[in-house]
C-alpha cells in the first residue's frame, strides 16, 4: 500500500520570514510559488501560535503573481468582483466546492484540451481564441454601456462635446427619454 507523503511544513514569524522545516532554510514566497508548481505540498503555521495560515500565504502568492508585470493576469477584474460578491451570501458554501471542481476539471483535462485546439485550429490556436476573449469582452463592456448610460465611453473622455455643434447632448436626450417613460408608468398607475 502506497502512503501518501505529509505535506511540507513552513512556519511563519512574526518578522515575516518564512522557515521550510523540511531544509532548515528561510524560503521566500517565490520559493513557495515554485513548490506548488512543482506539485509539492506544504502548510504554512503562524510560529508563535500554531495556527494554519496556509489559505492566506497561497492568497499572498495569487496577488504577487498578480501584480508581476509582462505576465497575463489569471485573474481578471470582473471574476474578482463577482467572487467578492459572494461573500456574505447565501451562495458563499457553494462556491469554494465549485471552483475546486472546476478547477481540478480543468487540470485535468488542460493537456488534452491544448492537443485539441492544436488539432482543430493550428498551433495558433489560443492566440486567436485570446483574440476572441478580448472582443467578446469589449462587446460585453459595450453591452453593459447600455444598462449605464451616463458612463461616458473612452473616446468620450478626451474630447467634451459641444453642445451647439451637436444640437444637444446624450445626456440630455436620456434625461428626455427617461421623463418620458416615467410619465407612462405614472398614467399606467392610475387605470
Amino acid at each position: 500500500m502506497a502512503t501518501e507523503k505529509a505535506p511540507t511544513v513552513i512556519k511563519k514569524y512574526a518578522n515575516r520570514r518564512l522557515y521550510h522545516m523540511g531544509t532548515s532554510t528561510y524560503v521566500t514566497l517565490e520559493d513557495l510559488a515554485a513548490m506548488v508548481r512543482a506539485g509539492e505540498d506544504f502548510v504554512v503555521n503562524d510560529a508563535k501560535t500554531g495556527e494554519d495560515i496556509t489559505r492566506s500565504v497561497l492568497a499572498q502568492i495569487m496577488f504577487e503573481q498578480e501584480s508581476k508585470g509582462g505576465q497575463q493576469n489569471l485573474l481578471p477584474a470582473a471574476f474578482l468582483r463577482q467572487l467578492i460578491r459572494f461573500y456574505g451570501d447565501s451562495m458563499q458554501a457553494l462556491v469554494p466546492r465549485y471552483l475546486e471542481f472546476s478547477m481540478d476539471h480543468l487540470t485535468r483535462d488542460q493537456q488534452k484540451l491544448r492537443d485539441q485546439m492544436e488539432k482543430t485550429f493550428g498551433p495558433t490556436a489560443f492566440h486567436a481564441m485570446e483574440d476572441q476573449v478580448r472582443a467578446n469582452m469589449a462587446f460585453f463592456t459595450d453591452a453593459m454601456r447600455m444598462w449605464s448610460p451616463f458612463v461616458p465611453k473612452e473616446d468620450e473622455l478626451e474630447k467634451p462635446r459641444d453642445k451647439e455643434a451637436g444640437g444637444g447632448s446624450e445626456l440630455d436626450e436620456l434625461k428626455k427619454q427617461m421623463a418620458d417613460m416615467q410619465n407612462k408608468l405614472e398614467s399606467l398607475a392610475k387605470k
